[in-house]
């Protein structure tokens, strides 16, 4: 059961910085300090691993679901510790305020690394950085390794590379490290550093009273190395391609479905291990964060898998997980595990149960709540249960604002004029939104920050099935006005969640 309170949702790649993304240096502490004046007890972001262009740069679509993304690395920081001169960062470009330019980041900080590389190479004593290469070896050795072989073959996915390294022959695994050692210390460097700025920012956070709330997606890409060194735990062919994909089944948004291509789970196989890459996976995210959300939950109690090579996923069909099977082994490992389930769109009783026999808190999201006349609509704050985290809007949403101005109808802003109890502007409702989930009985609000701010729909995070142009928006650094502070302190206090 999770303790009532209210946080906002805030991805550190939009937090404010001049080096063209937001990262883990001094806007972040600035960020935690306002949480902490307005007494907000969650800071909520989404997942830290690393992003590529041919998925869009999409958080949820990752190398590896081990490793933090080196682009919300601190250059400020990375001066601080002594790994970079000021002087260094001088010749930065122009980049936009308001977006994150991936592939200019990814050009700037690049070379930044390759300083700091050589600088830690002359100069720095290596205790520290042994010490995560051990403690994390369990997947550090073949992330950097994976990464070094994808740049070695071009880009290509491994199952294209030659058989002896798509299959993991011992000798010539053994080989590539000896061939690649200099450039696989780098990329071990380069995780050293992001783990180091992380743990110290998740410390900074946690000692002014904030949980750190982090997200991990249900599966993980095909092109990663989760699924090249743990291909058993997947359902491929002898050429280790997939034999099903995930995605979920036709439904009143789509007459085709969505088809998301990750391989799916060999749960047979998983539990054998007695679930073992599951729990080393929670384990690392509870390293990480404070408490994490399982996004797509529903697909650890059952699942759609569709033949690979369907261009659609009607032909698809529910596999039933174990899923008695594997919460009674992740509570022999992690007694209480701070997990919230996003359990939106078409939950079966079986997820309810699920969720329910774990007490393990579901989610509710208000904007949804004005689609039908219904007063006993799920997502309608009266009717919220305790033991859930409900929020205005997610980062799957359009903003509140936006929302009301481009997806309402009059029907849909007649029943939320009634819910309110008077008409409002579309700069006044995400306040008014803000205060009727904040009102309600559940445990947790989140409030995504244009929520905060009024920001409109040219400010959403991402807009799902779109492949381009997701995921970039930033925060301006004088953002957050005194009349924000203080109302967000304001309505925290009278709902009593400080």
């Amino acid at each position: 059961m999770i303790k009532r309170g209210s946080g906002i949702l805030m991805h550190i790649t939009s937090l404010p910085s001049r080096f063209g993304i937001g990262d883990f240096g001094p806007e972040a502490y600035r960020f935690a300090d306002f949480l902490a004046e307005t007494k907000q007890s969650c800071w909520q972001i989404l997942p830290l691993t690393p992003t590529d262009p041919m998925h869009g740069n999409s958080p949820y679509s990752s190398a590896s679901s081990s490793a933090i993304s080196p682009w919300m690395l601190s250059p400020e920081l990375m001066v601080e510790g002594g790994y970079l001169k000021e002087s260094d960062l001088n010749s930065m470009p122009d980049f936009d305020q308001d977006k994150v330019d991936f592939g200019a980041v990814a050009e700037y900080k690049k070379a930044l690394l390759d300083k700091a590389y050589k600088h830690f190479k002359e100069n720095s004593h290596r205790t520290d950085f042994t010490f995560f290469c051990r403690d994390h070896a369990y997947w550090l050795d073949d992330f950097a390794l994976f990464m070094i072989l994808k740049r070695d073959f071009g880009g290509k996915a491994w199952n294209q590379w030659p058989v002896e390294y798509r299959d993991r022959h011992q000798d010539t695994m053994e080989k590539a490290k000896a061939d690649h050692e200099e450039n696989i210390q780098r990329e071990k460097f380069i995780q050293y550093l992001c783990y180091k700025q992380w743990f110290a920012l998740r410390e900074y956070c946690n000692d002014r009273g904030i949980q750190l709330f982090g997200d991990i997606p249900i599966y993980v890409n095909y092109d990663s190395v989760d699924v090249w060194s743990n291909p058993q735990i997947f359902k491929l062919n002898d050429d280790k391609t997939p034999t099903f994909v995930a995605g979920v089944p036709p439904d009143y948004f789509s007459e085709t479905g969505q088809l998301w291509g990750n391989p799916v789970y060999n749960w047979d196989v998983l539990g054998d291990s007695g679930y073992e890459w599951w729990i080393r996976r929670l384990r690392h995210n509870f390293r990480q964060f404070d408490i994490i959300r399982i996004d797509h939950f529903r697909g650890l109690v059952a699942y759609w898998e569709v033949p690979n090579g369907e261009e659609t996923a009607i032909n698809g069909k529910w596999v039933t997980v174990p899923v008695d099977d594997f919460f009674n082994a992740m509570l022999k490992h992690f007694f209480l595990p701070p997990i919230v389930a996003e359990d939106l769109g078409m939950i079966t009783a079986e997820v309810r149960e699920t969720l329910k026999k774990y007490t393990l808190p579901g989610m509710k999201i208000l904007m949804f709540g004005f689609g039908a006349d219904d007063p006993n609509h799920p997502y309608l704050p009266h009717n919220y249960e305790k033991n859930y985290v409900a929020y205005t809007a997610t980062h799957d949403n359009n903003t509140v604002r936006g929302w009301f101005e481009g997806e309402t109808n009059p029907e849909i802003r007649k029943r939320l004029f009634m819910y309110i109890g008077r008409e409002v502007s579309s700069q006044e409702l995400p306040w008014e939104m803000i205060r009727l989930v904040m009102a309600s009985r559940a445990a947790l609000t989140i409030f995504p920050m244009q929520d905060i701010l009024c920001l409109g729909g040219e400010t959403r995070m991402n807009r799902p099935a779109h492949g381009n142009g997701n995921w970039n928006w930033r925060m301006r650094g004088d953002s957050i006005s005194p009349d924000v502070k203080d109302k967000l302190a304001e309505f925290t206090y009278i709902y009593n969640r400080v």
